[in-house]
């Protein structure tokens, strides 16, 4: 049986093997054709199989470049989108930091513009009192000018006026002129005295002597003439005429009045020319007609004086009121000297300031004249 298994293997053709490629001559094409045509489908199935194997090769590689590249632009766009969100912060800041120096410099300059304003009314409001003190300086000026010339005029050798020549007056009259009346600080008779180039006539047959020292001071004071009180000719006259000539009972009504005096800015009536006003202060720092307001003794009143433009008047005692009206007397002849209106020697200056320190010195010892 074995053998008949060997021989049957032997008979039957040996299938997949490789056949000769020329043909027997005894051999037939029909066979031959058919060997080809199944060796030609196996190549072409594994050739199939071979690109399908390299499509889907290919593919991988291709998904797997694609992920990576993906992957490195979501990185990048990551990135920018953080450099992009600091940008927005930085930017946000520098709005919410300029939007608050805008505020700041608005607010500035309101604020700048409301001091501006209030300068300017200030100012505003500075020289129109300025304006309303020249005005009335001016029109004081031009009343004096024209009583001097009246003084001027109605005075002839035949019939000399008076108030030019104070040597015929008499005696009771030549020490202290009449003065202040509504006008501030001034005085008519120094009108005449000031403002011509005549002689002053000596007050009495008395001999004078020029004190070389008090000279010397007026002299370096009339170089540069001011009403500073620190130079010498002017500390000499506050320390030995001025201060005790306006020192009061009542001190801070004393320093209140000496500084009204010296701007200009004391007015003295008579007390019975106006009806008395609201007064804003007691009846005793006031006084009354019946009081000075300045010595605090009881005393006939026939005067009031007023500091500035405060509204309150103050009754004084006539011999309080010479006292004022010397010292108003010697700073209305200065304040002449000092605007150029004294048209008079040195020497002759200088002893009308020496009368006037006389005056005030005679008022603070208590000497007035009756009609005061």
């Amino acid at each position: 049986s074995q053998a008949n298994f060997e021989e049957d293997i032997q008979k039957e053709p040996a299938v997949g093997h490789w056949k000769p490629l020329m043909p027997s001559k005894g051999s037939t094409e029909e066979p031959e054709t058919g060997c080809q045509d199944a060796g030609g489908v196996d190549e072409t199935q594994s050739t199939e199989q071979l690109n399908v194997s390299r499509l889907r090769s290919s593919s991988v590689e291709i998904r797997e470049k694609g992920s990576e590249f993906l992957k490195e632009e979501l990185h990048k766009a990551q990135k920018e989108l953080k450099l992009k969100d600091k940008e927005c912060e930085r930017l946000s800041k520098v709005r919410e930091q300029l939007e608050q120096e805008l505020e700041e410099l608005t607010a500035s300059l309101f604020e700048e513009a409301h001091k501006m304003v209030r300068e300017a009314n200030t100012k505003q409001a500075a020289s129109e009192k300025q304006l309303r003190e020249a005005r009335g300086k001016i029109d004081m000026l031009q009343a004096e000018v024209t009583a001097l010339k009246t003084l001027v005029i109605t005075s002839t050798p035949s019939s000399p006026n008076r108030e030019l020549h104070p040597q015929l007056q008499s005696p009771s009259k030549t020490v202290f002129r009449k003065g202040h009346g509504r006008n501030k600080s001034t005085s008519s008779a120094m009108v005449s005295a000031a403002s011509q180039n005549v002689t002053p006539e000596p007050v009495s047959r008395e001999r004078k002597e020029v004190d070389s020292i008090l000279f010397a001071e007026f002299q370096a004071w009339k170089e540069s003439p001011t009403l500073d009180k620190t130079c010498s000719f002017l500390d000499r006259i506050y320390r030995e005429d001025i201060g005790p000539c306006l020192d009061f009972t009542k001190r801070e009504l004393s320093e209140l009045v000496q500084v009204a005096v010296e701007q200009n800015t004391l007015t003295i009536e008579p007390a019975a020319s106006q009806t008395l006003p609201g007064v804003k202060v007691s009846a005793e720092e006031c006084g009354g007609p019946k009081k000075c307001a300045l010595s605090g003794l009881p005393r006939t009143c026939k005067h009031r004086i007023m500091l500035g433009d405060s509204g309150n008047y103050y009754y004084i005692s006539p011999s309080c009121r010479a006292r004022i009206t010397a010292v108003c007397n010697f700073f209305t002849y200065i304040r002449y000297i000092q605007q150029g209106l004294v048209r008079q020697d040195v020497e002759l200056m200088f002893w009308e300031v020496m009368r006037l320190r006389r005056e005030m010195s005679l008022a603070k010892l208590g000497f007035y004249p009756s009609e005061m």
